[in-house]
């Protein structure tokens, strides 16, 4: 029982380290923000907990898709924060992952929405908080 305990610290660990290596998420929100005003970018954060099916179904299925990945890394500075383990602060709702907040650079929410999506979904909202910023 303790080697499959063990096991699974472990797929987690490696899972979380190459889930973050592609994307170069933060996670920190001041830090994020700063990031955002000297990059001339956008913030999309995501909102997750370490346990949640949902949350690594949308990893797995969207965000490991090289076109994503390279869309996302263009156009947003990344802030991922686990309900369980960073101070979000309490304008974002945390209840219901994952969620999604797009934000300008000064931390006003632009756009927020919240579920596992496919590639072609998560594709399609990003064209829709690309509307609603100008």
């Amino acid at each position: 029982m303790h080697k499959i305990k063990l096991f699974i610290v472990a797929f987690w660990l490696f899972s979380s380290a190459l889930f973050s290596a592609e994307l170069n998420w933060l996670n920190d929100y001041d830090m994020a923000l700063k990031q955002a005003q000297k990059e001339k970018k956008m913030v999309y954060l995501f909102i997750g907990a370490d346990i949640c099916r949902w949350c690594d179904r949308f990893k797995d299925m969207t965000l490991s898709k090289k076109h994503v990945i390279e869309r996302l890394n263009q156009e947003y500075v990344l802030l991922y924060m686990s309900r369980d383990r960073h101070k979000i602060p309490s304008k974002f709702t945390t209840q219901g992952v994952p969620r999604h907040y797009f934000l300008k650079s000064d931390g006003t929410i632009i756009y927020e929405d919240r579920g596992s999506r496919e590639v072609d979904g998560f594709l399609s909202l990003l064209e829709e908080v690309s509307l609603k910023k100008e």
